[in-house]
């Protein structure tokens, strides 16, 4: 096996990026600060897209154990965090939210394949469909998850499909499944300087 288990992201990694989160001066609209959001949105991308990976090159004994550190990655990125000054936590908030779609995408994927029938496109719409008119957050997610199979099966989120999104839970998770696409076709690792 290429990567030990447990060893594809680490507690460490996470919160070296939120202490340099700590470090910084925090501004909306500064590019720095996009910059910051997503290269640790992508870090952790990165190694949901190693697993994915591993996986389908036979690197894990069966499904459940490649679930189960997709399992680890969650419990590391999604853990409450400690951060005073409300910007960031509020800049923690939405990467975390982006995973979520990202994580639940993946084990998806690994225990069922990419979903049979649909489009990204046509996952989303939904999706946003059921975040705007029900506010049926679950089944907006649920829409999400099989849009993101299909984004590691390989297809690609339009342009055109993440604009037209209104701002909202809908649109961080297609952030991450966006990130995780990116991930999966060009697997460079984010340099935390």
């Amino acid at each position: 096996m290429s990567t030990p288990p447990g060893e594809y992201y680490t507690a460490e990694r996470w919160n070296n990026w939120l202490d340099r989160l700590r470090e910084e001066e925090i501004d909306p609209e500064s590019d720095d600060s996009a910059r910051l959001f997503f290269n640790l949105l992508d870090d952790a991308t990165i190694a949901i897209a190693k697993v994915i990976t591993d996986y389908e090159d036979g690197e894990f004994e069966d499904a459940e154990a490649a679930a189960a550190e997709i399992d680890n990655i969650r419990a590391i990125v999604l853990e409450e965090v400690d951060i005073d000054d409300e910007e960031k936590l509020t800049l923690v908030d939405g990467i975390q939210t982006s995973l979520v779609c990202a994580l639940y995408a993946a084990e998806e994927y690994i225990v069922g394949g990419p979903a049979e029938e649909g489009t990204i496109e046509q996952y989303i719409d939904a999706a946003a469909a059921a975040e705007a008119e029900e506010e049926d957050l679950d089944t907006a997610l649920a829409h999400c998850v099989q849009a993101g199979t299909l984004v590691i099966e390989g297809d690609d989120i339009g342009l055109d499909v993440a604009e037209d999104i209104e701002y909202g839970f809908v649109a961080d998770w297609v952030n991450g499944l966006d990130s995780l696409g990116r991930a999966l076709s060009d697997p460079e690792l984010v340099e935390e300087e």
